[in-house]
């Protein structure tokens, strides 16, 4: 698309894991307007399709599959979708994670291993069958891992288990871009920080504050970030557009914290 320049996705095609709503809906409205194809896979298919649908509509740009990641099989499942769909996967986007607020002592293995299976397993599973894809086409690629500040320091009690599985994400983006340097497929990772999305609401909403104390703890959280306020899903999806695109080129390993500056608060 015009103006885009070195971050031009025009005759990309991308996957989206948890792209149905929030960050990964943010990044994939991104990917769109820079000209990619985009496959939204969300563990809800009804709300992939409807993500789709919002994306460019009557244009063939977008399309959706239901997938939960923590089926071993679904990334094998989600590359075939994309390159069903659109004829090859060049940039593989792993956003789908989960974040139960409950701490370490009331943690049974089950809701840990959930954790992990999302969050890191499934995350590791979808990116070996992408670049097992990637490999075939022969021109590279670009797999950017949605990772946290909490890769890197711990925001809140309660996250022990989706902690260390973000910290086990930042390992493992840096050891197999190593490994998959020789086939020109880069792996990157963002950092967000707090961001406003659907599911951080829906958390709010669950909990059994008042109002007025959920305002304050809003008030309290904004004012341990620089710059004064939440961030939203666009302030990711900006940023994986420059990963997935060739700007991004001479980059891998990285990780890109995007968090208004909360961690140096």
């Amino acid at each position: 698309m015009p103006g885009w320049g070195p971050f031009d996705l025009s005759g990309k095609n991308a996957a989206i894991t948890g792209g149905a709503m929030g960050i990964g809906f943010g990044i994939a409205q991104r990917f769109v307007d820079a000209g990619a194809r985009v496959l939204i896979a969300d563990i809800d298919g009804a709300a992939a399709e409807a993500a789709a649908g919002k994306l460019d509509p009557g244009a063939g740009r977008a399309a959706a599959t239901r997938a939960d990641v923590a089926d071993p099989r679904a990334g094998e499942e989600i590359v075939a979708a994309c390159v069903r769909q659109f004829g090859s996967l060049d940039i593989l986007v792993n956003n789908a994670g989960i974040y139960p607020i409950i701490p370490m002592l009331q943690t049974t293995p089950d809701l840990f291993d959930r954790v992990y299976a999302v969050n890191l397993r499934g995350l590791a599973f979808c990116t070996q069958a992408a670049a097992k894809q990637m490999i075939a086409q022969g021109r590279g690629g670009k797999i950017v891992n949605i990772a946290s500040i909490d890769s890197l320091h711990p925001s809140l009690v309660g996250l022990a288990a989706y902690d260390a599985s973000k910290g086990g994400v930042l390992m493992f983006t840096k050891n197999l871009a190593l490994e998959l340097a020789p086939h020109r497929i880069q792996v990157n990772a963002i950092a967000p920080g707090g961001v406003t999305t659907e599911g951080t609401q829906r958390l709010a909403t669950a909990t059994p504050l008042t109002p007025e104390q959920l305002a304050e703890m809003t008030r309290a959280a904004v004012a341990r970030i620089p710059l004064g306020r939440m961030g939203v899903p666009d302030d990711i999806g900006k940023v994986a557009v420059f990963l997935a695109s060739s700007a991004a080129d001479y980059m891998t390993g990285a990780l890109i914290v995007v968090d208004g500056g909360m961690l140096l608060a």
